[in-house]
Order: C-alpha cells, then sequence, then structure tokens
C-alpha cells in the first residue's frame, strides 16, 4: 500500500482537519450564489500551516457543486494564464473563440489543428462576464484561487481586482480566494491597488488541535492496516505539535518504518526524529533565510527562553531598547513565525524553531546565546 500522509509542498492530505469552519463558509457561500459571504476571501499563515491544501479543497468543493475553478499561483505571467482558462472554459461549453486551419495536405488527408486567440488579444473582462452569465443560467458559477498572492506584480492585480469587483457589481457568480504569508499580505493589503482584496473574509490559519490530529492519524494508520497502541500515537501527536505540515512529515516518517511491523518505540523515534531534520531542512530554514540579519538576532535571543519570552528581556540581551525591539518583535509578529503570549510575552508559532536556533546560532551570524 503506498504511504497515505503527503509531506510535500501543496499536496492535500488524507484529513484536512481543523479547517471545518472555512469551509463551511465557503461552501454556504456557493449556495447561495453571487455577493454572498466566503465567496471573497484571503487565506493567511506561516509556511506548513495547510493554505494550499486549504485552496485545493475549495477547489474540490466548487467543482462538487458544479462551479467551474480556474487556480494558478501568483508568477510572472499570471493574467495571462487566467485569460487561457476562462477561454477553455468558454470552448468547453462551446462558445470558444478558437479558429480551426489546415495545416498540412496530403494525398489521403488534411492535417487540421485549432488555434487559440493569443492571450494579449482576449478582453478578460468581457469574457468573464459572458462566462460567468452563461454559468449563471445553469446555477453554478466560476472560482478563482490564487496561491502566493503577495507575489503578484501589481498591474496585474489592478486589472484582476476590477474584473472581479465589475462581476461583483453586476451579481454574477464569481468566487475569489488568495493565499499568502501573513507580512506579505499585510503588505500587500496596505496597497492602494489591492482595495478590494481588504474587503475579502481574512482567514488566518493556525494550529490545530491536538484531539483532531490524534483523530487523523489513528484512522489514517487503522485504514492502512498499520498497528499503533495509544500510548504511542498520543507521542506521536504530541510531536506534531499541532503543526499540519509536521502532522504529514511525523505521519509518513513513521508510517514507512512501521509497514512490516506496526509502530514500535524504535520506529516511532525514528520517524519522529527524521520529520523533525526533514522540518528544518524544508521549513524552518527557509522561514529564517526571508528575515534580515536583526530578525533572526532577536530570534537566537528569544531561543534561549524554555517557553514564552518576555520582549523587554529579548531587548536586554540585544543591548537595544524596548521600542527598537517592539520594532522586531511587530515584524516577526507580521511574518507568522511568533505571536503574541500574553501581557509583554511572545512565543514561537513554528514547532522547533527554538531548537533549531539554537542549535544554528554561529551559522545565522549570532555568535553567542549568552543571557
Amino acid at each position: 500500500m503506498a504511504n497515505p500522509f503527503k509531506p510535500t509542498a501543496g499536496a492535500e492530505p488524507p484529513h484536512l482537519i481543523g479547517r471545518e469552519d472555512a469551509l463551511e463558509l465557503f461552501e454556504e457561500g456557493l449556495e447561495d450564489g453571487a455577493g454572498a459571504p466566503g465567496l471573497l476571501s484571503l487565506i493567511s499563515g506561516p509556511r506548513g500551516i495547510g493554505k494550499t491544501a486549504l485552496l485545493h479543497r475549495a477547489e474540490s468543493v466548487a467543482l462538487e457543486h458544479g462551479w467551474a475553478p480556474i487556480s494558478d499561483t501568483a508568477t510572472p505571467g499570471l493574467l495571462e494564464r487566467l485569460k487561457r482558462g476562462v477561454e477553455a472554459q468558454l470552448e468547453e461549453l462551446g462558445k470558444g473563440t478558437a479558429k480551426w486551419r489546415v495545416t498540412a495536405v496530403r494525398a489521403a488527408a488534411f492535417g487540421i489543428t485549432r488555434e487559440m486567440a493569443a492571450p494579449e488579444h482576449v478582453d478578460l473582462r468581457g469574457r468573464m462576464t459572458e462566462l460567468t452569465t452563461i454559468l449563471r443560467e445553469h446555477g453554478t458559477g466560476l472560482l478563482i484561487t490564487v496561491d502566493e498572492i503577495h507575489s503578484v506584480d501589481r498591474a496585474e492585480l489592478v486589472q484582476l481586482s476590477a474584473t472581479v469587483q465589475h462581476l461583483i457589481r453586476e451579481g454574477l457568480p464569481i468566487a475569489f480566494v488568495g493565499a499568502g504569508i501573513p507580512q506579505a499580505v499585510s503588505s500587500l493589503l496596505s496597497d492602494k491597488v489591492a482595495t478590494f482584496l481588504r474587503r475579502a473574509d481574512p482567514i488566518v490559519l493556525d494550529s490545530v488541535s491536538l484531539d483532531a490530529v490524534k483523530e487523523s492519524l489513528r484512522d489514517t494508520f487503522r485504514a492502512s492496516g498499520i498497528r499503533i497502541s495509544d500510548e504511542r500515537l498520543d507521542a506521536a501527536v504530541q510531536a506534531t505539535g499541532g503543526y499540519p505540515f509536521l502532522v504529514q512529515l511525523v505521519g509518513y516518517h513513521v508510517w514507512r518504518l512501521s509497514k512490516d511491523s506496526g509502530v514500535t518505540d524504535y520506529s516511532l523515534a525514528r520517524g519522529i526524529e527524521a520529520a523533525r531534520k526533514r522540518l528544518g531542512s524544508m521549513v524552518l530554514d527557509t522561514a529564517l533565510a526571508d528575515l534580515s540579519d536583526v530578525d533572526r538576532t532577536f530570534l537566537v535571543k528569544m531561543a534561549i527562553d524554555d517557553g514564552p519570552s518576555y520582549t523587554s528581556r529579548i531587548a536586554e540581551r540585544m543591548g537595544e531598547g524596548i521600542k527598537y525591539a517592539g520594532v522586531y518583535r511587530r515584524r516577526l509578529i507580521d511574518a507568522g513565525i511568533i505571536r503574541a503570549a500574553g501581557r509583554g510575552k511572545i512565543e514561537f508559532t513554528l514547532p522547533y524553531l527554538a531548537e533549531h536556533l539554537r542549535n544554528h546560532a554561529v551559522q545565522l551570524h549570532n555568535p553567542s546565546l549568552d543571557a
């Protein structure tokens, strides 16, 4: 049997846990139609929290309701790819602009192909209006999802937002769901060109409950015929910290080491250790690479503490004033790396980040962890 866990960026896990409320609002929006809450949403959260997986599930729910989804990532050329997607949907409905032309003539047969209109010649607003008008007649609509939305070209965002707003004003069935990391999404929302996104329903993803993790791991192991005791299941759950990507990593490595004889103390310990190493290379190092040297210094000084840290104490360790430290505290909260943990206190949002920082302080250009 193939390993049921999917610890790959963007892959949909066997169970999407802890996201029921967001999906319920979105599904109700699909049923209510144009202008309903949930049809214009913006998902944010740190790396590995399940943003892309939630986008994929939203697309699946839309398909189940007969809606036409077009999904993409905000890399260069986004608008041209969306135009092609709209044209493809219209082509399926017999309303496309493709032309037939003869490409070769032989003694016994003709070679014939279809030519689609060049994207730059496609009127996106007009074609999306035509598509959603047809879909409305059939009781459905169009869903557009854009991952990594903070990377979108601002000129393209202006055109896309104007088109979506036009369709909403016309009462046409359009849904738009974007996703990105908190700091970049916050920056995008402060940009004047992103006015329509400020009206989107914010979906801020965080860790999921350990009870939900336990149910998911237990069901997945049992469904694949792998034995796991309650005690070992509890240990696996605790190792995930409720962090969705780590749930998949722990599940994947424990499962692969246990598929022949069930979960043992040895396979559990080795699987958890392998998962933590992969988390470091796939998520933690990437998150730290996006930060400034001072951001990383702040985090290293914070990692000295076991549990929540006082911002005032971190400022002392940095040899700076509280206002200076407060600037980086806010930057790191916006980036989804830390969060408030009570009056004057903060804690890490990413599991095992404190241990990772302690182990790699020198590489992060911080020569000392002295308090």
